[in-house]
């Protein structure tokens, strides 16, 4: 069986993060979703997204393909139903076709056609499974805590952590501490009780960070001395961290080096965040956060009390920037200045609270060159497709909100 994970409607909501991918390569919990489910199926899995990001995804299909929304991570029953599922029948979920076992002339219709809401016809209703889907932005984080552990029984299933520094104190069971080859850890305070906590390869945690699991630390990244990390908080690939941080998600690529607070917050790759940024995740009235939809065209209502920055990649963000609770900021913004700036920064913004104005792509092309090139990354010409097709999507929201 192949499993082909799909690009549904929630890709909309779940903007700015997928300009830049498709919804299964969002990361929630150590992994992406499309990573967690080769981790279940053993591999034989692929994407089908947007026509603009396509060619960095190979697409297979099979004799027996299943193709799933790419919102859905994987469950042990969930794993289990595939097998189950009916060769040519689809299963909805709220009315929403969620799943579709094809055989190999369906699969190719459904590829052809770039669709799975209409085929085939009569479908059925999913089995009661327990999922963990990501249909908003404040999923990632909110959802990161299950993920994480998840991720973690996974990715250390049947293996052993390095060996721990006597000079750490590690608060709780020593098996929920997982260290790969060759990861620097020592003088820190590591409290497992409220999960667990992993270190990726080649990542660097210096003397004096604190960190309450569940947490995670990609490959590559870095926990800046004297860090402060309160769970459930992952560090994607490549990701340099300092300061204060509490149930953030980072893509990966991306720095928070200094001091500053970010909360319930995600933030997506090629990221920059300067010394001394604070992000609110709380309002002072302790009401709900209303935030920025891209399907409303508008801000909503989120139902929730905690919500902080949502900041999309490529975006750079100055010093002592402040931002109010459930700010959501897009693709390649420039954001600086006094003054809290509008909660919600089209992609391809330049400015903050005093002006707004068009962030050139040609300036923010060059500007991301220079900082792919500094972890050894190029930027080519899919990178630059990627870019200008979503400065062309996104003009709809800049227009009467910036100056050119």
């Amino acid at each position: 069986m192949h499993l082909v994970l799909f690009d549904s409607y929630v890709r909309q909501a779940l903007l700015p993060l997928t300009y830049a991918r498709p919804v299964a390569g969002l990361r929630c919990g150590i992994l992406t979703t499309e990573e967690a489910w080769k981790g279940h199926l053993g591999g034989s899995v692929s994407v089908m997204t947007q026509d603009y990001l396509q060619p960095d995804f190979p697409l297979e299909i099979g004799e027996d393909t299943v193709f799933l929304d790419g919102s859905v991570r994987p469950s042990v029953e969930l794993v289990s139903f595939l097998g189950q599922a009916r060769i040519g029948s689809a299963y909805t979920l709220d009315g929403e076709v969620i799943l579709i076992r094809a055989d190999h002339k369906l699969a190719g219709e459904i590829v052809a056609g770039r669709s799975c809401t209409d085929l085939p016809a009569d479908p059925l209703p999913l089995p009661h499974l327990p999922l963990l889907r990501l249909t908003r932005t404040a999923d990632l984080f909110l959802h990161n805590d299950q993920a994480l552990r998840e991720d973690f029984d996974l990715v250390t299933r049947g293996r052993t952590s390095a060996p721990v520094s006597p000079t750490n104190t590690v608060i709780g069971p020593a098996d929920q501490l997982f260290l790969e080859e060759g990861v620097p850890l020592e003088a820190c305070t590591i409290n497992v009780n409220s999960g667990p906590v992993y270190f990726g390869a080649g990542s660097v945690v210096l003397e004096g960070s604190l960190l309450r699991g569940p947490v995670a630390a990609g490959a590559g990244s870095v926990v800046k001395m004297g860090t402060k990390i309160y769970g459930a908080t992952t560090l994607g690939p490549s990701t340099k961290v300092g300061g204060e941080i509490n149930n953030v998600v980072f893509q990966g690529n991306s720095n928070k080096g200094h001091e500053g607070f970010l909360g319930n917050a995600v933030v997506g790759e090629w990221c920059n965040i300067g010394a001394d940024t604070n992000a609110s995740n709380l309002k002072n009235d302790y009401g709900e956060v209303k935030v920025w939809s891209y399907p409303e065209g508008g801000m909503i209502g989120s139902g929730l009390q905690f919500h902080g920055l949502i900041l999309g990649d490529h975006s750079k963000v100055g010093i002592n920037t402040m931002f109010n609770t459930g700010t959501v900021v897009g693709y390649s913004c420039n954001v600086f200045g006094a003054g809290f700036p509008p909660a919600f920064l089209p992609s391809f913004t330049w400015g903050g609270a005093e002006s707004l104005r068009e962030y050139r792509p040609d300036k923010a092309l060059a500007t991301a060159e220079r900082m792919m090139a500094r972890r050894g990354r190029v930027f080519g010409e899919r990178e630059r497709a990627v870019f200008e097709r979503v400065f062309t999507d996104s003009q709809r929201w800049r227009s009467g909100r910036l100056t050119h």
